[in-house]
């Protein structure tokens, strides 16, 4: 026979309520391999579409800046300066796109996993941020093990890939520099070209594994016992045991409430013991009597006490009791269908008061 599962182990799948609870809190499934990938694409996509103009005015200023090297006395504070500030200039107008596009296409991968949120308990300052203890956990756990292996066979492969086609262009780049230097910045450009594009088509199957595991172990952390489940639901349908009590208070409160309007009702229908109805009419007013009050067995024996108590008439009518109790609730009218038999209950009724105010001795 096989073994009942553990209560304690978490083999059910996370809630709606959980995934939503763990998302406000900041915790998603986030890959760090989609942005890295992301911005090798866009410096991909820079270098090889606006890359070629940008080249020959690098080109351009490195030539001048080769033709005007006599002129820089490293001597002077002055010139160390303006030399300084001509490639710094010539280097930000050609490295400035590279990294907007870097930046967005980095933080386009980030929101294409998760919608973005501002999550206050994520900057909330905490000590455990700043442990050692904590720190040392992190670096040297399980999780810290794995992704210290996943990145040591990342940059594997990638300094693998850029050893193999470096160790036949750096010869060329080498030799450029003192032939021609103006063809410098082209024989860069197509050798990062050719790089990039090799190094993307070899990671893509990494990070695709990397989404596939991010958030097959964020589901996977989030899974439930059946007990936390089963707490889940009582707090989002309510407690059962609680609902059944609260519906008992609020029964017995309108019975309470009920019962006190029986010594002013003007008669009660009744069988014997099952059934008994309290009507009110007021005979200057007319309308249509009301049920005021009405129960079964321990309730209807209470209705019967309580009238019997006030002087209330009580007529023993069991068909009558029963239709009105099935069909009028607490403080309805009764219907058009009962007038003709209720009607008669109380010319009985009101008949028997007219008697005894006549046999009343008059003082």
């Amino acid at each position: 026979m096989a073994d009942k599962p553990d209560s304690s182990e978490k083999t059910e799948e996370a809630t709606p309520k959980k995934i939503e609870d763990s998302l406000s809190k900041g915790q998603t499934p986030f890959s760090r391999e989609a942005p890295a990938f992301a911005s090798l694409l866009g410096i991909l996509t820079v270098l090889g579409v606006m890359a070629s103009e940008q080249t020959r005015d690098l080109a351009a200023a490195l030539s001048r800046l080769m033709d005007n090297a006599s002129s820089y006395d490293l001597g002077q504070g002055a010139d160390v300066t303006a030399l300084f500030l001509d490639v710094y200039k010539t280097a930000a107008v050609f490295t400035l796109p590279i990294v907007i596009l870097l930046a967005v296409f980095g933080l386009a991968a980030g929101f294409a996993q998760s919608s973005p949120r501002i999550v206050g308990e994520r900057i909330q300052p905490k000590l455990e941020r700043i442990s050692i203890n904590a720190g040392l956990k992190r670096i040297f756990g399980s999780q810290g093990v794995v992704e210290f292996l996943r990145s040591l066979f990342k940059f594997a492969v990638i300094g693998t890939i850029a050893a193999l086609l470096l160790r036949n262009e750096v010869p060329t780049v080498i030799r450029a520099v003192f032939v021609d230097p103006t063809l410098l910045p082209k024989q860069i450009l197509t050798i990062a070209i050719r790089l990039l594009s090799t190094i993307c088509a070899a990671t893509i199957i990494l990070v695709a594994a990397d989404l596939t595991w991010t958030r097959m172990k964020w589901r996977r952390d989030l899974r439930m016992t059946r007990r936390e489940v089963k707490d889940e639901l009582k707090q989002s349908e309510g407690d059962p045991i609680l609902k059944a009590r609260m519906r008992s208070a609020q029964k017995d409160r309108s019975r309470r409430r009920m019962l006190t309007a029986v010594p002013q009702s003007t008669v009660v229908i009744a069988n014997p013991t099952h059934y008994a109805v309290a009507l009110a009419y007021e005979r200057a007013v007319g309308g249509a009597p009301k049920v005021v009050a009405k129960g079964v067995d321990a309730v209807a024996l209470r209705i019967r006490e309580l009238a019997e108590g006030a002087e209330v008439p009580v007529v023993e009518n069991p068909p009558l009791a029963r239709a009105l109790y099935y069909a009028v609730e607490v403080d309805r009218f009764i219907p058009e269908d009962f007038y003709r038999a209720v009607a008669q209950v109380l010319y009985f009724v009101y008949s028997k008061d007219e008697e005894a105010a006549k046999s009343r001795p008059a003082f």
